[in-house]
């Protein structure tokens, strides 16, 4: 198993706390937890070694969409597609954002 951290700076304040997926899912599981910091803090660990390029470019990418919020990530990654990926972290920004 892999940990990689990742920081990134973050324009949007929420509150509150999101899960998306499940760790024993076979894909991954996402919580977060906003906080009143200016950073998005990242921990992954994953199966898939070498990674880290790969988890900095779909952070990159969701940001260009649109500002991240501030607060703590943890993802466990089981070998997930960045397609889905991208989705659950897509998820607990919108039930964070929706709260």
């Amino acid at each position: 198993m892999q940990q990689i951290t990742l920081s990134f700076p973050a324009t949007r304040h929420l509150s509150g706390k999101a899960l998306a997926g499940v760790v024993g899912s076979g894909d991954m599981e996402v919580l977060f937890t906003a906080n009143s910091s200016h950073v998005l803090s990242v921990a992954i660990t994953t199966s898939v070694d070498n990674s880290s390029p790969r988890w900095q470019a779909l952070f990159e990418r969701i940001s260009s969409f649109g500002s991240l919020p501030a607060g703590q990530m943890t993802i466990h990654d089981f070998g997930a597609t960045p397609g889905v990926a991208r989705i659950r972290i897509e998820q607990v920004f919108e039930e964070v954002a929706d709260a």
